[in-house]
């Protein structure tokens, strides 16, 4: 058997690795040992997945060339030395160097759908999916849009999930990051979404004078400086750029804000995630009706604005 001889200080020691190695026989050993060392080293979840054991089957899963560990009689199959050493060097990355599990894998799902991913982009989880998934029905419930403006699209998991469940949808595909950028264009050949989503370099609206859409959906920057400051180690990953929005975390929603109208057709709709920060944009809006959407598969601080309602309180949004 080959001995693992990594001298790690933390963590996974080669001398506990190999011992795993040796005693851990099936994939069910290999993930309850995982979620015994996550719990141990107090690792942070929220990049996709939301506990330890699914954490765990993530990396697994990749290793083992599989979209998922779905199938519960797979646990109890055994596994190769050479599987438990990918497994476990990867579960030791996890915890010395807090990597979330995508960036290992570089490997994300939205709406159910696979995302290249890396350092360069945030790891997609936007509740926004599940409205995607159901062609956003409540706000077109005859016809879905046909011309949607994906802002700060990052990795364009939202661009291409709304091209792949609306396919008669045009989709613009904007950020202001190049590196984000080629991250997208890789999932766009990826997906073979070349017909139908259109990434373009842009600070917010800049590149777009005079284009309209049915809808504007965004997951931009929006957490405040005090969250940004006592974010986990897991965080520190994912490129600032799309975290960031100033002191109250609406720096780049009230840009949105104020733009919107201009560039919704007579029925759009802007549809914009701002997480946590909710609380100061209700603070900072009290007579604006914010729609918060609920979801069923869970999330909060989404919101829904029609273009007749950001024509009504532009002149609040541009103060």
């Amino acid at each position: 058997m080959t001995e693992y001889t990594s001298s790690a200080a933390s963590g996974l020691d080669a001398e506990l690795i190999n011992e795993a190695i040796a005693e851990l026989v099936t994939i069910h050993d290999l993930l309850r040992f995982a979620v015994s060392q996550f719990n141990a080293a107090d690792v942070y979840f929220g990049h996709g997945t939301d506990n330890p054991w699914d954490e765990a089957g993530v990396l697994m899963a990749h290793v083992l060339h599989f979209t998922h560990l779905g199938d519960a009689a797979l646990l109890n199959t055994r596994l190769l030395n050479r599987e438990k050493q990918q497994f476990l060097a990867l579960v030791q990355q996890r915890m010395e160097q807090r990597i979330p599990a995508a960036y290992l894998t570089k490997q994300a799902y939205f709406a159910g759908l696979p995302f290249y991913v890396d350092e360069r982009v945030l790891v997609p989880r936007s509740p926004i999916g599940e409205l995607i998934q159901q062609q956003f029905a409540p706000w077109f419930p005859v016809n879905a849009p046909a011309r949607i403006l994906d802002l700060c699209t990052g990795s364009g998991c939202i661009a291409i999930a709304c091209a792949h469940y609306m396919p008669e949808a045009e989709v613009d595909a904007i950020d202001i990051s190049d590196d984000a950028l080629e991250v997208c264009f890789h999932n766009v050949d990826m997906h073979d979404a070349h017909y139908r989503v259109t990434p373009i370099q842009s600070d917010g609206y800049d590149a777009i004078p005079g284009q309209t859409y049915d809808l504007i959906v965004t997951n931009p920057p929006y957490v405040d400086a005090e969250d940004m400051a006592d974010l986990p180690d897991e965080f520190r990953h994912e490129p600032e750029l799309g975290l960031a929005s100033g002191e109250d975390g609406l720096e780049l929603t009230l840009r949105i804000l104020s733009g919107a109208a201009a560039h919704l057709n007579d029925d759009g709709v802007l549809i914009c995630e701002v997480g946590n920060s909710m609380v100061a944009l209700n603070e900072r809006f009290p007579q604006v009706p914010f729609e918060w959407i609920e979801f069923k598969q869970g999330g909060i601080g989404v919101f829904a604005l029609t273009k007749a309602q950001l024509l009504t309180y532009q002149h609040l949004f541009r103060e």
